[in-house]
């Protein structure tokens, strides 16, 4: 009896201790898991990082503030420098039939920007929407009150022309302007302003749903600025890149230093109420109110509503948020949507 009882409790002690070591190799695995970051042999972490503006994949978790920067659209200012890489833009009509862009970098860092040009209200509402530090080379007087109150983080080449802001010899002021993401840098840390905060992400579409966009085919969209072609801006569908062309005045939208053309995912088109000011033709444009927009996407476009989402102009379809395709975006500001003529 005594050497039953005997054995009994080795056995029960020999289960007791496999059962303690299977926890404890069980708590070290889940530890070393790929879901906690951390690599098991020769697996790669189940961690995937994605750019908050373009919704594509990151090396890793994106840690950059976003920069914004008034580039000028004169035809004596093309081919433009940097616009290839910018995250999203944002084409407004400044004075007269001239646009102008916002362009806001965060996924991709281009050396040269420009030409620089002037800001005006809106554009900073625009770029204050992504918390961007806010790059300008001059001001309307509404403009100016907003930055001098330090409404938004910024350098102004009229303070810094010559210095952080570099004239070229090959063009004409004010057509010339010209800076770097080294000088931008440089800006932000002599005025000791935060960089290393990136963007609320926008939300983007799975490869499920982008599967799901069957809407009207489009192959050519025509945004009308202006009476003359050469202020107009028209985008092609490529079948082959599965991305849409930008062309100005019949001649591609390219880079002036790499020549690579711009490419974009998505195109939003969003009608905004118009009004003159002033004697110069400055604009007032209603960035709050919402209304109706196209939103353009994959070969094809639907009817859909903007919001202005904390400072975001937002495609809204029967009231939730319409999704991005992950890649570049641009954002076309008219006074009227009858402006726009789509054609296959």
């Amino acid at each position: 009896m005594f050497k039953k009882t005997f054995l009994l409790a080795i056995v029960l002690v020999c289960v007791l201790s496999a059962c303690s070591h299977k926890r404890e190799t069980e708590k070290n695995e889940a530890a070393k898991s790929p879901e906690r970051g951390e690599v098991s042999g020769n697996k790669k972490p189940n961690v995937k990082f994605t750019f908050p503006l373009t919704g594509l994949e990151a090396n890793e978790k994106p840690r950059t503030r976003a920069v914004s920067v008034m580039i000028n659209n004169h035809p004596k200012a093309r081919p433009q420098s940097g616009l290839t890489e910018a995250d999203i833009v944002y084409e407004v009509l400044a004075e007269g039939d001239i646009t102008r862009f916002l362009a806001i970098f965060q996924s991709e860092q281009p050396n040269r920007i420009g030409p620089v040009r002037s800001s005006r209200d809106y554009f900073i509402e625009l770029a204050k929407g992504y918390n961007s530090f806010y790059i300008a080379h001059g001001y309307s007087p509404e403009a100016k009150k907003m930055l001098e109150s330090g409404y938004i983080d910024n350098i102004n080449g009229i303070q810094y022309d010559g210095t952080l802001f570099k004239r070229s010899s090959d063009r004409q002021a004010p057509h010339n302007s010209y800076i770097t993401y080294e000088n931008i840098r440089k800006g932000a840390t002599m005025k000791n302003f935060n960089m290393d905060t990136p963007p609320k992400a926008l939300n983007f579409a799975s490869e499920t749903e982008l599967k799901q966009i069957t809407r009207q085919k489009v192959k050519h969209i025509l945004i009308r600025y202006s009476t003359n072609s050469i202020f107009n801006a028209e985008y092609k569908y490529d079948e082959k890149l599965q991305k849409f062309k930008r062309f100005s005045g019949n001649e591609q939208t390219i880079d002036l230093e790499t020549k690579k053309p711009v490419l974009l995912d998505n195109l939003l088109v969003v009608e905004m109420q118009h009004k003159i000011i002033d004697d110069y033709g400055r604009r007032s444009i209603d960035l709050t109110s919402g209304g109706k927009a196209y939103f353009i996407q994959k070969g094809t476009y639907r009817e859909v509503e903007w919001r202005n989402v904390e400072g975001k102009i937002i495609p809204y379809e029967n009231g939730i948020p319409a999704k991005f395709v992950p890649g570049k975006t641009w954002i076309n500001i008219v006074p009227n949507l009858k402006d726009v003529s789509f054609s296959e």
